[in-house]
């Protein structure tokens, strides 16, 4: 899309240059979409760097694990954007890019001058999007926000709770609120790049935290409280019932999910038709949503019977979807993904490395994933040469953001 510059990868976005302002999760994990489709995804980072450098564990002391994993495929650009030269030289590569975005809060990314109005005067076709805690018209808007603080205002930690014995509020166990809003930053910024292939216009997009869960959970949560008056309270029954959980079997544990009132038959057929299969609260969707405390309780009464194995061999001739627990452990040796190519290894300078995979697949213009994420300022010389500045001139620019 940038006339001259072409994405440093393959994959759908390799024409797609993208300045990435962004820390820690939210918005590493959209450009990482990016750069794993094919863009030339720039991060550009104080000099201090990005503080997900420094998480443990990792064989440099700035480049930790989760750092590698999720800044793959880019590189990076040390500047102290508060130094005129910096900033004029950001400015200038927003330039030649498609897509500016950020994670600061408004009023830090306006004291920089680096605000939406900034940027367009020097690319008025950029994609610039706002990625942060909460949306900038309402009251929240100059909390910060990390995953945490979101679970908690988005109803997600309460929900949690319902699960506990002793109902204390539960945060979900991965970091749900930065990777779902970091999703919707992408689709959203795609959204953005192709409406501007028809119109030739760029615009300005934001991606609040808060909102986006409040979205992303209230798809099924807000249910009967659609209605006004209410019809029901915000929530799904069979979501927040206290039974659902994997229930356990003879060795172990197993999850299984009987929905259709074909599973529901085939799995009677299965156990030969026992005498509770006739209570009316099994005889359809809506009787079994009624009673769904009921219903999977008699179930976990049933699973623990029999083995895991068992289970899922009765399951699987029955059509009805189960999976054994597996430990995130489990997961670096499955049969599933070691058939599908889902693990990448790398020889690195920190040896050896194992990046996860891209799980989506493109006929004709497959991504790949890059090199491990770079050392801060890796990248800084060749990316201005890029811009047309002498090396006197980078050297200034860079100053004491250059690494030595």
């Amino acid at each position: 899309m940038s006339g001259g510059l072409t994405g440093r990868g393959q994959g759908p976005l390799a024409a797609v240059r993208v300045v990435d302002l962004t820390s820690v999760l939210m918005g590493p994990y959209a450009t990482q979409i990016f750069a794993d489709l094919g863009a030339d995804v720039i991060k550009v980072e104080s000099p201090e760097g990005d503080t997900t450098r420094q998480l443990p564990p990792g064989h440099a002391p700035d480049r930790g694990g989760m750092f590698l994993n999720l800044n793959r495929g880019k590189r990076s650009l040390a500047l102290d954007l508060k130094r005129p030269a910096a900033r004029a030289a950001l400015l200038r590569l927003a330039g030649t890019a498609d897509v500016f975005v950020h994670s600061m809060r408004l009023a830090a990314v306006r004291r920089l001058g680096l605000d939406y109005a900034a940027v367009k005067a020097a690319n008025p076709a950029i994609v610039y999007a706002n990625l942060y805690g909460f949306g900038r018209d309402g009251p929240y808007r100059d909390h910060p926000a990390y995953d945490d603080i979101v679970q908690a205002a988005s109803g997600l930690a309460a929900l949690q709770g319902r699960f506990a014995r002793d109902g204390e509020p539960r945060f979900v166990a991965t970091v749900v609120a930065d990777k779902v809003a970091g999703l919707t930053a992408a689709y959203a910024i795609i959204a953005a790049l192709y409406a501007r292939e028809r119109t030739g216009l760029g615009q300005e997009i934001e991606v609040p935290m808060f909102e986006t869960l409040v979205s992303f959970a209230m798809v099924e949560h807000l249910n009967g409280a659609v209605f006004r008056p209410p019809l029901g309270p915000p929530e799904y029954p069979r979501v927040v019932a206290p039974e659902r959980r994997p229930y356990r079997t003879a060795d172990g544990h197993i999850a299984v999910m009987i929905y259709t009132d074909r599973q529901w038959r085939a799995f009677f057929d299965a156990l030969g038709h026992p005498v509770w299969s006739r209570d009316p609260a099994f005889a359809s969707l809506r009787a079994r949503t009624e009673n769904i405390g009921m219903v999977l309780g008699r179930l976990a009464d049933v699973l623990r019977g029999r083995t895991t194995e068992a289970w899922m061999a009765l399951f699987e001739a029955a059509g009805i979807p189960a999976m054994p627990i597996f430990s995130t452990a489990d997961l670096l040796e499955n049969p599933h993904l070691d058939a599908v190519g889902f693990w990448q290894e790398r020889e690195t300078e920190h040896g050896p490395v194992r990046l996860s995979g891209i799980p989506t697949r493109f006929s004709r213009t497959p991504g790949a994933v890059g090199e491990p994420g770079p050392a801060l300022g890796a990248h800084g010389r060749e990316i201005l040469d890029e811009l047309g500045y002498s090396k006197a001139e980078a050297e200034m620019i860079l100053g004491e953001a250059q690494p030595a």
